[in-house]
């Protein structure tokens, strides 16, 4: 037998496949069969861009350059140049897609040219268990799911229901595969990297340019290698080592940069839990996050149905899915598995640190409340069988000696598939027993969709969560909640005591044999021994054309709105802008524009508006939601004031301090500001996908070049812009601010390039893509994203 015959007939025994497959044509994913796994092409790409650096490259280095648009061409500098991709695939949550496919559609495409999905998971409500959230849930948004699933079919995107499950779940499940680069309007897409993609968050617009066949830009990212040694085991889980990486390197410590993993300890974790590590890397401000191609991977990918892509994987392995033996990283982090001790972080922000040994004694030393009021387990970070399984496993520990949770106790799976495999398996019997509840499947209380009854806003409370964000009022609108994220099993085990001085690892519990116990360690099988059962059927295909489609936006509607386009710049400097606010201390998206009950509003500009800036806090006053209107020398919601700015055309800038804009990726958070009335925004620094998305929406997004400017402004500061005309990349903008008779010169930072610019020019990157479309604008001849929509 000839060895090329010989492998095939070894692949074939390993992942379950034909032994003679057509190689260079396995589908995507098994609802796209008609678009092939791009390995080949990806390869060549690859090869001209190594023959031309001349250097070993990092794994991520390799997926993100294999994508590039002219790779023969491009300049490649991590941290300086941008690069121009095309991306495999988009993915869309219902939140964020309502106002995606709005600009999709103003722009007057006819169908989307990549593969692009719509995942209705951020909507449900978490109030009394699954079922009837759901169905509450559809009555309620009938007419977004509606409008969403007629644009689908209008325009030749996937689209899951309600009830089908978290959109990053749903993405491993079917569509993430070794290499891939998709973009994804959700913050925490980099999930996908588990599965040894790069999935990236971005906002709509972002993803509107893909769908357009335009190429996606990014500044080239810097590369932070993490080397995992020894091995997971015991109460330690793969959450632990993002909460170790988020207290090393802070909210803002991955800005700019891709977090890949490598080393001996990644065998020891499962798949799932490499996309839970990758999908928390959001946390820490990381473009994205991923893992090497292994066979982790490649059992995950047999176990749901995609045996031939596992092969295809491993032919082009060391090729293009491991990096190459001495790349450098611009940044190397060290954590030992074998001494990595469980983790419980928070309040208010992901990177303060615990060790469980420590929690009991930090807590009382800071005040929080020690006892916890509610338990929850699931969200996209931590839904998958092996977490659910582990954490079955605890409680079936605990209930054997007659315990349950002392707590409420809430259970969130991540898809339709897991919760359809959990209760066949009898985890959901286990669970129900233990006292818990099972919600939909679907982000819930994760992103403050949680109708909580149990304590009243302002009362100070702890809860534990298995989530992956924890800012003030995140979950429950109720900014005294202090927040702890930790792992599904950790909160599982602290749920039965109910206290945040309780140590699983060490203390004991009492039966109710009045017998003393300690929790075994837990256990989960990575994959169902019987396979996943798939459970309801909730996708619904695009038709072959969309020709006979209608999508209709009621002028009426108090949730949809037809986007009218912005401004175009005038050509003037800004002079004399009005601060509408200064904000002290973090100010993150949820901040800016905030979720919640917010949520309905996401496809209509104008309502949605009304939530701008609510959580950010007045410098001036120490307050949220208050502020001095310059005008008229009263104080009034930020809402109300801008509005009123915007009636009596004054153009307003809002000042704020670090890392601005982290967390969602939600890009209404851009939008408001512009819509009613902005122009710029200046802080110390923006978090990654926020300053895209003030770009994209024609706002400047500019930095002090001295941070102690910030001081300089003052709630009633005039300030001007000038030399507008010459912006130019690397070059900083002038500005004048303006304190009563006083004045102070100073000079802002931006990273705008010549694309960016033009958007600012043209009033949005939408009025750009239209102008080029219709012929009323000029390409640069050098394909950076400006050539006319195909």
């Amino acid at each position: 037998m000839k060895k090329p015959q010989l492998c095939r007939l070894l692949w074939a025994r390993r992942f379950h496949v034909s032994p003679n497959p057509v190689w260079q044509k396995v589908p995507m994913s098994r609802f796209e069969k008609d678009d092939f796994l791009p390995y080949a092409k990806l390869a060549g790409a690859l090869n001209c861009v190594k023959s031309r650096l001349k250097r070993p490259l990092t794994l991520s280095e390799k997926v993100l350059y294999s994508h590039l648009d002219e790779p023969e061409t491009q300049d490649i500098k991590r941290g300086e140049s941008y690069l121009r991709l095309r991306p495999d695939r988009v993915a869309m949550q219902d939140a964020t897609a309502q106002m995606a496919l709005l600009q999709f559609i103003s722009s007057g495409l006819k169908k989307v040219a990549v593969p692009s999905t719509v995942h209705c998971d951020h909507l449900i409500e978490a109030q009394v268990c699954g079922i009837e959230d759901l169905a509450r849930a559809k009555d309620m948004h009938k007419e977004v799911y509606d409008f969403l699933a007629s644009a689908c079919a209008k325009y030749g995107l996937g689209f899951w229901k309600p009830g089908s499950g978290i959109i990053h779940q749903i993405i491993l499940e079917n569509y993430a595969f070794p290499g891939l680069l998709m973009i994804g309007t959700d913050s925490h897409t980099p999930n996908g990297g588990g599965l040894g993609g790069l999935c990236i968050g971005v906002g709509g617009a972002d993803a509107v340019d893909v769908m357009a066949n335009i190429p996606w830009e990014l500044k080239c990212p810097k590369v932070i290698g993490c080397n995992l040694t020894g091995k997971i085991s015991g109460w330690t889980s793969p959450k632990d080592v993002i909460l170790k990486m988020a207290e090393i390197l802070t909210v803002k410590g991955g800005t700019g940069a891709i977090i890949e993993y490598h080393g001996s300890g990644v065998e020891s974790i499962s798949c799932t839990g490499m996309a839970t590590i990758c999908n928390m890397g959001a946390e820490i401000g990381a473009t994205t996050s991923l893992f090497p191609f292994n066979q982790r991977m490649a059992k995950y990918l047999c176990a749901t149905g995609r045996g031939e892509m596992a092969a295809l994987a491993e032919k082009y392995q060391k090729e293009l899915l491991t990096a190459d033996k001495d790349c450098k990283y611009d940044q190397l982090i060290e954590i030992n598995l074998d001494t990595l001790e469980p983790l419980v972080n928070g309040p208010f922000t992901p990177d303060l640190a615990h060790p469980i040994s420590k929690l009991g004694e930090n807590s009382k030393k800071n005040g929080y409340p020690m006892d916890i009021k509610v338990g929850l387990i699931g969200s996209c970070t931590n839904s998958s069988y092996e977490d659910m399984g582990r954490c079955a496993n605890i409680a079936k520990d605990a209930l054997s000696h007659g315990l349950k949770s002392n707590i409420p106790f809430n259970v969130t799976p991540g898809s339709e598939q897991i919760r359809a495999t959990i209760e066949r398996d009898g985890m959901f019997e286990v669970f129900e027993k233990f006292g818990g509840t099972v919600l939909a499947n679907a982000c819930g209380p994760c992103i403050g969709q949680w109708d909580r009854k149990d304590v009243k806003k302002g009362e100070k409370n702890t809860i534990m969560t298995s989530y992956n964000r924890n800012f003030t009022g995140r979950n429950d609108a109720n900014p005294a909640t202090h927040c702890f994220v930790t792992s599904p099993e950790m909160v599982t085990a602290l749920s039965i005591c109910g206290r945040l001085d309780f140590n699983p690892l060490k203390d004991e519990l009492e039966g109710t044999d009045g017998k003393k116990f300690k929790l075994k360690a837990p256990h989960g099988e990575e994959l169902p021994a019987k396979g996943f059962d798939p459970g309801q059927d909730t996708y619904t295909a695009p038709p072959a054309s969309g020709d006979d489609v209608k999508v209709v936006v009621d002028p009426k509607s108090e949730r949809l709105q037809v986007l009218a386009p912005f401004e175009k710049w005038d050509g003037k400097d800004y002079v004399d802008l009005t601060v509408l606010i200064k904000i002290k201390g973090k100010c993150t998206t949820d901040h800016i524009s905030a979720a919640g009950p917010w949520l309905k509003y996401r496809g209509h500009l104008d309502n949605i508006s009304n939530n701008l800036f609510i959580g950010a806090t007045n410098a001036e006053n120490n307050e949220m939601n208050k502020l001095k209107n310059q005008k008229s020398g009263e104080y009034a919601a930020v809402p109300a004031v801008a509005r009123d700015y915007k009636a009596n055309k004054i153009k307003w800038v809002a000042v704020g301090e670090e890392n601005y804009g982290e967390g969602s990726s939600r890009e209404h958070a851009a939008l408001e500001p512009r819509h009613l009335g902005g122009v710029a925004i200046i802080v110390k620094s923006f978090a990654r996908i926020h300053e895209t998305n003030l770009k994209k929406q024609g706002m400047l997004a500019l930095t002090f070049a001295n941070a102690g400017d910030y001081d300089k402004v003052k709630p009633d500061s005039k300030i001007s812009l000038l030399n507008l005309k010459d912006l130019a990349a690397g070059k900083p903008v002038d500005c004048e601010i303006k304190n009563g008779g006083s004045s102070d010169k100073i000079q802002l930072n931006h990273s705008f390039n010549d694309l960016q610019i033009k958007w600012f020019q043209a009033g949005s990157a939408l009025n750009l893509m239209k102008e080029l479309a219709s012929g009323g604008g000029k390409g640069d001849g050098k394909g950076k994203g400006e050539e006319k929509p195909k």
